[in-house]
């Protein structure tokens, strides 16, 4: 049996995949031991390195800050100012740069890029990490900024905006003018605030797709399900044929919510999902239940415990040819390439998108596509005297010639329409274009709603008891989702 690399303890500061969510306890509510799991962040930090130059793409929270309320619907970036091209100028003085890329090859990448940047500007960041689970807490995430960093990577999505709407990032919609003609247009949405400004530069995403072995759907004549009609029906035959269906895993907490995503984009479409992730509507609303009702359909199709399986189980269940799918990121290319370093099994995966329900919202083609990005820390007691430096990082960072070496060693996809994919590996290339024709992209439910709702003593928690009982009763187990939602303080 081709063994995983052993799953190490996480801090309690980051025991969830919200980070710190020690409320849950000293509140009573559930909680699921998330001390010894791994967020996807932590799988690059504990070591898991892949073979084939690859890392995993883990992630985990940004935090939020603004109210309880639904936040205003997105507006269109601000008029940008005249560009002044900040890589032009002289630097001089200084720039503090923080990233959460602590283990080779991404601390490798990191250093290259810097020192690409000081070769090109005479300016040489200096480099120290930061551990997002902790940061995530936004009542510290000042303290965070002002030391190690004016420029720090970080999360796109609902969170930086909430980060945005509380002063804790600066505007750069200077930097955006220059470069916005280098990013797809639906990236803008992930960077840009309530009030219409522009708060970073997305440098790479990482697409959840489900993944199949060519060669066993070649071998038994499986053809892949555009709706899901077709995937029910297809893991009913695969299961006839002696394949688990699934290659489901939940102990880490955060991959159910990835279905629950989809499920919800497709039934129910993108302005439902957000406004419900954002509080708008509630989880008893009657398009919830329909939810939990499909996905009920696919939960006798995952292998046994599934709640107590790591991701890396599945991963290693799809490799080794037990199991016939796989729903997850592109991360787990650097799992396949640990489990297989030979790169046999890596060349063996394809991928399609989820399936469609035939509805009005097909159209969207909506994916999870979460991206990092390099924002600016307001709250830098060194940010004014380093401002410009910091807005050249950024605009550096929208080359895909600087993207390209991070993706390499992350395991991600470069954002900059000018990046040259076909070094990243066929699957990566075929990935790409999933997203690229996505009419709706979200972050994920970690990204895409308040830290607090959804860590291991919530979501992660609600979302593994549906899966360990499906049959039950809905109205009540929905109904303890919104008392929990109702019950968290508003956000200051």
């Amino acid at each position: 049996m081709l063994a995983l690399p052993p799953a190490s303890s996480s801090s309690p500061a980051c025991s969830s995949a919200a980070g710190a969510f020690g409320m849950d306890r000293q509140q009573g509510r559930p909680s699921l031991g998330g001390d010894e799991l791994m967020t996807r962040r932590e799988a690059i930090s504990r070591g898991l390195v892949a073979v084939a130059g690859l890392t995993l793409l883990p992630s985990v929270l940004a935090a939020c800050k603004g109210s309880h309320a639904s936040p205003t619907p997105m507006p269109t970036p601000m008029p940008s100012p005249t560009p002044a091209d900040f890589l032009a100028r002289k630097l001089t003085g200084n720039l503090s740069v923080a990233s959460s890329f602590a283990d080779p090859p991404t601390l490798d990448a990191m250093k290259a890029i810097d020192a690409a940047f000081a070769a090109e500007t005479g300016l040489a960041p200096t480099l120290s990490t930061i551990d997002h689970g902790t940061c995530a807490d936004p009542t510290i995430f000042g303290t965070c900024v002002g030391t190690p960093g004016d420029v720090l990577s970080w999360y796109s999505g609902f969170q930086l905006r909430q980060f945005a709407a509380g002063g804790l990032v600066v505007p750069i919609d200077d930097v955006w003018s220059l470069v916005k003609d280098n990013f797809a247009p639906g990236f803008a949405a992930t960077v840009t605030g309530a009030d219409g400004h522009v708060y970073g530069i997305p440098f790479d995403y990482y697409p959840w797709l489900f993944f199949y072995r060519k060669s066993v759907w070649q071998a038994r004549g499986y053809e892949i399900p555009t709706t899901w009609d077709a995937l029910l029906a297809l893991c009913a035959r695969m299961r006839k044929d002696g394949l688990n269906p699934m290659a489901f895993a939940d102990k880490n907490g955060w991959p159910a919510m990835a279905t629950f995503d989809m499920l919800n984009l497709r039934l129910n479409g993108y302005d439902f999902h957000m406004g419900l992730l954002a509080g708008t509507y509630k989880w008893t609303d009657p398009r919830v239940t329909a939810v939990f009702e499909a996905w009920r359909k696919l939960v006798p199709y995952y292998p046994p415990g599934s709640t107590n399986l790591l991701w890396q189980d599945a991963t290693a269940s799809l490799v080794n040819k037990k199991a016939g799918m796989l729903y997850l990121g592109t991360f787990m290319a650097g799992q396949i390439s640990f489990v297989d370093p030979s790169g046999a099994a890596l060349a063996d995966i394809d991928a399609f998108p989820f399936p469609f329900f035939g509805n009005e919202f097909d159209s969207e083609k909506a994916i999870e596509a979460p991206a990092d990005v390099w924002i600016i820390g307001a709250k830098s007691p060194t940010v004014k005297a380093d401002l410009d430096n910091a807005r050249a990082y950024l605009q550096f960072w929208a080359r895909g010639s600087t993207q390209l070496p991070m993706a390499r060693a992350y395991g991600t996809i470069p954002t900059a329409r000018d990046a040259d994919l076909s070094g990243l590996g066929s699957l990566f290339a075929r990935s790409a274009p999933f997203v690229t024709q996505a009419r709706r992209i979200t972050q994920f439910m970690d990204r895409d709603t308040r830290y607090d709702f959804v860590g291991a003593g919530a979501m992660q928690y609600f979302l593994q008891r549906f899966i360990d009982d499906p049959n039950q009763d809905l109205a009540a187990f929905e109904k303890k989702i919104q008392d929990f939602w109702e019950g968290l303080p508003p956000l200051t």
